[in-house]
C-alpha cells in the first residue's frame, strides 16, 4: 500500500467556492506542517496524508476565478470564508471554465454586489474537453462542490468523471451515489463513488442525529423536532431559491429520520435552509429544538444553539472522503464505497447510525 513518499492523489475541483477555498487552505496547511492533527479524524488512511493531496485540474464558471491559479481563485469574491492559512503556494492548475448549465439559480443576477456569480466571458470547456483534460492530468479523484440544485451540472461532471475513470465524491445534495441507476453505472464502468452530500465535522446534522439517537437509546419518545439554519454565504444566497432546495430537504431530513426509534409525521419534522442572512458571510447559525416525553409521558423539551464557519467545517471531512475515493481506486473497488459512503453522507446508498458507520468505516480501512 503505498505512504506519504509515493504517488500523490491528484485532485480535480468541480467549483472554487469557500468549500475548496477551506479545502485548499487545509492541504497547504498540512503540507506545511503548520497543523500536525487539527480538525481531522484520521491524520493518515491507507497511507496517505493530507499533504499527499494535489489538485491538479478545477472548473468554475465565475470570471473572477476563471484564468487564475487556485491558489489565488480560492480567495477571489464572492468567496467569503475565513483565511486561516496566511500563504497557499501556488499550484500550477488554472481554473478553466465549466459548463454553466444549472450552477447558478436564476436570481443570482439580481444581486450586484460580490454576493453573487459573476458568469465568465471565456468559452465554456465541453465534455471532450474536460475528459481529456482529466487523463492529460492523471486525475484520480473529482470533487463536485457546486452549488445546491446543480442538478443537469453534476450529472454533466459525473459523466465526465465515468468515461475519463476518475474515482468521484459528490459532497452536494444530488442523488448519485445514492441513486440505483447512477450506482450502476459508476459499478459497471468501475470506477468509485462516494456521496451524497457531506456530512460536516460538527454540524447541524451530525448533532441533531447525535442527539436523536440519544432520545433513542434513553427512550424518550421523540413527538417532534426543526432545525433551522442561516447564513450568508453564496450557498444560502442560492438556496433562497426554494425550487433548488428539494434534494437537500430530502437529504436533511433521512438523515435525521433514519437514527429515530420510529419515523415522525411529515408534519411534526422540518429540517433544512432557513434563510440567508448576509451579514453573517460564511458563519452558519443552527437552531434545533426537539420536544418529547420522558417516563409517565412527562413532556420535555430541548433547544441548541450552534454556531460555526460553515466551509473549514466540512474541509476535513472532505479530505477523508479524497482519501476513501483513492483507496477504492487502488484496490479496484467500483460503485458506491458503502462504509465511507455511510460514515461521511447526509444520504448514502444505505443509512447506519454514526457509531456503526464507524465500525463499518474501521472494517473497510483495515486492508488498506
Amino acid at each position: 500500500m503505498p505512504n506519504s513518499t509515493s504517488r500523490p492523489i491528484r485532485l480535480a475541483l468541480i467549483g472554487v467556492g469557500n468549500c475548496a477555498s477551506s479545502l485548499v487552505q487545509g492541504i497547504e496547511q498540512f503540507r506545511t506542517g503548520a497543523h500536525a492533527m487539527t480538525g481531522l479524524a484520521h491524520y493518515e488512511l491507507g497511507g496517505y496524508r493530507p499533504s499527499d493531496i494535489r489538485i491538479a485540474a478545477a472548473w468554475d464558471i465565475d470570471r473572477r476565478k476563471v484564468g487564475r491559479d487556485v491558489a489565488d481563485a480560492i480567495f477571489a469574491a464572492p468567496n467569503c470564508t475565513q483565511k486561516f492559512c496566511s500563504m497557499v503556494e501556488p499550484t500550477g492548475t488554472i481554473v478553466r471554465m465549466g459548463p454553466m448549465l444549472d450552477g447558478m439559480a436564476d436570481h443570482m443576477a439580481d444581486y450586484i454586489d460580490d454576493r453573487t456569480f459573476v458568469p465568465a466571458e471565456a468559452s465554456e470547456d465541453d465534455r471532450d474537453t474536460i475528459v481529456a483534460e482529466l487523463r492529460g492530468r492523471d486525475v484520480d479523484v473529482m470533487i463536485n462542490y457546486l452549488p445546491v440544485g446543480s442538478e443537469a451540472a453534476s450529472r454533466f461532471y459525473a459523466g465526465c468523471a465515468l468515461e475519463a475513470g476518475v474515482a468521484f465524491v459528490n459532497a452536494i445534495p444530488v442523488f448519485l451515489a445514492s441513486d440505483p441507476d447512477w450506482a450502476a453505472r459508476f459499478e459497471a464502468a468501475g470506477v468509485p463513488i462516494i456521496g451524497d452530500d457531506i456530512k460536516a465535522q460538527l454540524g447541524a446534522t451530525i448533532v441533531h442525529r447525535v442527539l436523536t439517537d440519544l432520545f433513542h437509546r434513553r427512550g424518550v419518545k421523540l413527538d417532534r423536532t426543526y432545525q433551522l439554519n442561516t447564513g450568508g454565504n453564496t450557498d444560502f444566497l442560492n438556496m433562497s431559491a426554494r425550487s433548488r432546495l428539494a434534494s437537500k430537504k430530502i437529504s436533511k431530513t433521512e438523515a435525521v429520520q433514519s437514527v429515530t426509534a420510529q419515523p415522525l409525521a411529515e408534519q411534526d419534522i422540518h429540517i433544512g435552509p432557513s434563510d440567508y442572512v448576509a451579514w453573517q458571510n460564511d458563519n452558519k447559525i443552527a437552531f434545533i429544538r426537539m420536544e418529547g416525553q420522558l417516563f409517565g409521558g412527562v413532556p420535555m423539551n430541548l433547544e441548541l444553539r450552534l454556531s460555526v464557519e460553515d466551509s473549514p467545517n466540512s474541509a476535513g471531512v472532505a479530505i477523508d472522503m479524497i482519501r476513501c475515493a483513492m483507496i477504492a481506486r487502488d484496490r479496484g473497488l467500483s460503485g458506491p464505497i458503502d462504509a465511507p459512503c455511510a460514515c461521511f453522507c447526509k444520504h448514502p446508498p444505505r443509512q447506519q447510525t454514526d457509531a456503526a458507520a464507524w465500525d463499518s468505516l474501521d472494517a473497510y480501512l483495515e486492508d488498506a
